[in-house]
């Protein structure tokens, strides 16, 4: 079958090609946007990419056309499409039906840490030799690779894994399905990591994302398992509106809980109150260690002993874009992390802070998202950003002014709408010691090695 995907170089789309290429599909896309690393990933796949959505990739005469949520109305091809009658379905649809039916789908939500969380979950299921497919929003770095079909469990090398484990969006399936893309995977163990409000440019309150939360916990089914985070006002109000699923909880005071903090960042694993084993890993950040007992959690439903999950979890290697050193230069590091809602980037923050300890932190910020696009965190900025020593902000394609949101930080804290201006500003203030974080949900210009060469 040849598949056409538009928008393929995004990260869930891009899993969608990787998975439809391993089964053997001829696989092509398009795309307005392509950047690392899920084109380096595409091209070292073999697939053809054309760039843009003209109405002329008509002539490409696929099978089916797989839609992603960047494609609306107005595109060229997709009106082409629409105009001649041509078969199309949008990704979550296409990856339910052609790969998770039958499959036992281990599925994370959350507003934060669903790419790290699905990551640790996926590789303790490997660990453990269940070969488990996966399509994750980013690249972890124990994989290689941000999805793939199952493989064969060591114990059982003549049958195909039934696990999948997927990064489950909120965020809405295509231009003609509103539902949350989650609502497609029907999972039988579901974590339910944290619930803020996101995404302002589809959900009009909290409200409405606690809805679609409510549509996945109905997707699960009896003798499954939902992993809810107990720290979490906003995922019991989901829980109570009707659950028909046992549910355990973790970092609360029962169920799963962090025990001891040691020195060197490991920590202790407690079920009931009882010793479970230690994590002995370099993870830095309470997040992390909190997504780390919810994929213990997870695994264990689907059979992995827990002194297994916590064995395999000191032998995890993180996700490209979560806190990954691009470099150092001239006794500067540079780093680069995915974070972009302010919740995600105080918590980024109090991470590396915990790591360099008294060190110089310069924060470089571009608020890219389509919530932060809009504005609607804004006020939340200053806060988030407390525990940086410094602050760059990028004020380009932003309709408010970042300037304005920041002020109450003083000189700490410029914005730049020149990317030039931004560059020049942090290599003027870096100096040996100190540690330059970038955040941004996308390539940011090539920043991070730019910043790495002028430093140089």
């Amino acid at each position: 079958m040849h598949i056409h995907i538009l928008g393929i170089c995004g990260t869930f789309m891009g899993g969608i090609a990787a998975i439809a290429k391993q089964a053997g599909h001829k696989v092509t896309g398009c795309d307005a946007n392509v950047y690392p690393p899920m084109s380096t990933q595409l091209e070292a796949m073999g697939i053809e990419l054309v760039q843009g959505f003209g109405a002329e990739q008509a002539d490409l005469n696929p099978d089916v056309y797989v839609i992603g949520n960047v494609v609306t109305r107005g595109k060229p091809l997709m009106e082409e499409i629409l105009n001649r009658g041509l078969p199309y379905i949008s990704g979550p649809q296409w990856l339910a039906e052609s790969v998770l039916q039958g499959k036992w789908v281990l599925a994370v939500a959350g507003t934060h840490g669903k790419t790290t969380t699905s990551s640790m979950l996926a590789w303790i299921l490997e660990d453990a030799g269940l070969a488990p497919g996966f399509l994750i929003g980013g690249i972890p770095e124990n994989f290689g690779v941000s999805a793939r079909l199952p493989g064969r469990p060591a114990l059982d090398p003549d049958s195909v894994s039934p696990f999948f484990v997927i990064e489950a969006d909120e965020y809405d399936t295509a231009f003609f399905d509103k539902r949350s893309k989650f609502v497609h995977y029907r999972p039988r163990t579901a974590i339910l990591n944290n619930l803020e409000f996101d995404h302002a440019d589809i959900f009009a309150d909290l409200a409405a994302i606690e809805t679609q939360f409510h549509h996945l916990v109905r997707t699960i089914p009896g003798d499954g398992r939902i992993v809810s985070n107990g720290r979490e006002a906003n995922l019991d109000r989901v829980l109570d509106r009707g659950c028909w699923t046992p549910v355990e909880r973790f970092g609360a005071d029962a169920g799963w809980q962090l025990g001891a903090l040691h020195e060197d960042g490991g920590f202790d694993v407690l079920l009931n109150g009882e010793a479970q084993g230690t994590v002995r890993w370099a993870l830095m950040g309470e997040h992390n260690r909190l997504n780390a007992i919810a994929a213990i959690a997870a695994a264990r439903h689907a059979g992995v002993a827990v002194k297994d999950a916590i064995a395999a979890l000191s032998r995890f290697a993180n996700v490209k874009r979560r806190m990954e050193v691009k470099g150092t230069a001239n006794g500067v590091t540079v780093y680069d992390d995915f974070a972009h809602h302010p919740t995600a980037i105080a918590t980024t923050l109090e991470g590396l802070r915990r790591k360099v300890g008294g060190a110089r932190i310069l924060a470089v910020l571009e608020p890219r998202s389509n919530t932060m696009k809009l504005g609607t965190m804004k006020d939340a900025l200053p806060g988030s950003l407390e525990l940086a020593d410094r602050v760059f902000c990028s004020a380009a394609g932003l309709n408010w002014n970042p300037g304005e949101a920041l002020q109450v930080m003083g000189a700490k804290a410029q914005t730049f709408g020149d990317f030039d201006e931004l560059i020049d500003a942090i290599v003027a203030e870096a100096k040996p010691g100190d540690h330059v974080l970038v955040m941004s949900n996308g390539g940011f210009g090539g920043i991070h090695q730019k910043l790495l060469d002028r430093l140089a």
